[in-house]
């Protein structure tokens, strides 16, 4: 049985993949998500070692590991911990080591979400410019935007001061990934300007990995370019079942 397990990212939920995993399923995939604790719960202690061990608690004892954004650094840290239980490894709109945010936006956001929480941050954020894919996913698909607050509103404020510290604070992967012996897909937006060149660093440092960029898409390809980002997964499953 082929099985993908799919991560979200910083501030997500299983539901940026809900759609999808129908899809997965007619293409022969057992597809399943997995919700990070403080995504909607309340489940301290944070950080990305804790969120690799709820990755890898899953009763599967082989499957290919998608991670989306933070949940790619957690699938990286689940990849170099247990490499045996990974068929493959698809690796989007992430990064390998420490996040590159300016320490005043650090202390700042630290500062909102502390003093108000979610709802404090979201009303910060509100009407900041995103990419254009992103802006043009908000003009076109009714209820979006709503989505997006939605899920950053059910994020414990706890767990988005400790994962902000931890991700600006990790150490680098690179020279781990370098000898890592798993089929891997890196996939990133054109206009994610973030990741961008951190994916172009770890396909090329990655001995069994090659590189996806996706036009017209940002920091959420599944959403922005759907059949480019579809047909990208799917070729590269088709490669590794």
């Amino acid at each position: 049985m082929n099985r993908l397990l799919l991560v979200h990212g910083f501030g997500g939920s299983p539901d940026d993949f809900a759609e999808w995993l129908p899809r997965f399923q007619s293409t022969g995939w057992e597809a399943r998500t997995v919700r990070l604790p403080g995504h909607g719960t309340v489940d301290p202690p944070y950080s990305l070692e804790r969120f690799t061990d709820v990755v890898l608690d899953t009763d599967w004892d082989r499957f290919v590991l998608l991670g989306h954004s933070m949940g790619g650094m957690v699938a990286q840290l689940a990849a170099l911990r247990e490499p045996e239980r990974l068929a493959g490894l698809i690796l989007m709109d992430t990064g390998h080591g420490p996040v590159d945010v300016p320490p005043a936006d650090v202390e700042l956001g630290k500062a909102v979400v502390r003093g108000g929480g979610m709802a404090a941050l979201a009303e910060a954020q509100r009407g900041s410019p995103g990419t254009p894919a992103h802006e043009r996913l908000l003009r076109e698909r009714p209820g979006y935007a709503e989505f997006m607050e939605a899920q950053a509103l059910a994020m414990d404020p706890e767990m988005w001061v400790a994962l902000l510290e931890d991700m600006v604070g990790q150490a680098d992967r690179l020279d781990g990934l370098r000898s890592l012996e798993v089929a891997t897909l890196v996939v990133v937006g054109e206009q994610d300007s973030m990741f961008l060149g951190p994916s172009e660093r770890m396909a090329a440092a990655m001995p069994h990995a090659r590189l996806v960029v996706i036009p017209d898409a940002g920091h959420a390809p599944q959403f922005e370019a759907p059949d480019a980002w579809w047909r990208a997964v799917t070729a590269y499953l088709k490669e590794v079942s």
